[in-house]
């Protein structure tokens, strides 16, 4: 065989495992994750509202709401995370993060140091149970 045709030859071998490694490493790594295995996340519904939707600098005013199963299959035993976000410039900034009680209710304490029209909203983050979800939004004019 001539240098070209052995190197060639060499090629087509070094793609071919190249190639077919990542498909062992992934035979070869134990359980699939729950998605693959199958496992659905459930949707959930996430309601929130302000107790005052007109607040003066630096009062406070409460983001109130609910985290539910829509499959209704699962008991929610607390401990979603829930995070209140503001739109600042198109980008949602988190304000606070907390918890869901165990029947699924938050409440979170808000204020403002500057006059703005506000917008909130309410996002649960994707867990191993839960798509992601968002509340509607929140309109809060401060003064």
């Amino acid at each position: 065989m001539s240098k070209t045709s052995n190197l060639v030859s060499a090629l087509v071998i070094a793609c071919t495992v190249a190639l077919a490694a990542p498909t062992v490493a992934l035979a070869a790594g134990g359980p699939a994750p729950a998605a693959v295995q199958g496992h659905k996340k459930h949707k959930a519904k996430l309601e929130a509202k302000a107790d005052k939707t007109r607040v003066k600098v630096g009062e406070e005013t409460k983001i109130k709401g609910s985290f539910a199963d829509l499959g209704g299959q699962e008991s929610l035993s607390g401990g979603e995370p829930v995070i209140v976000q503001q739109l600042k410039a198109g980008v949602w900034v988190n304000l606070t993060t907390g918890t869901c009680k165990p029947n699924g209710v938050f409440k979170f304490s808000v204020s403002f140091t500057i006059r703005a029209n506000v917008t909130l909203r309410v996002f649960h983050p994707e867990t191993e149970l839960y798509v992601g979800v968002v509340s509607s939004l929140i309109g809060i004019v401060v003064i």
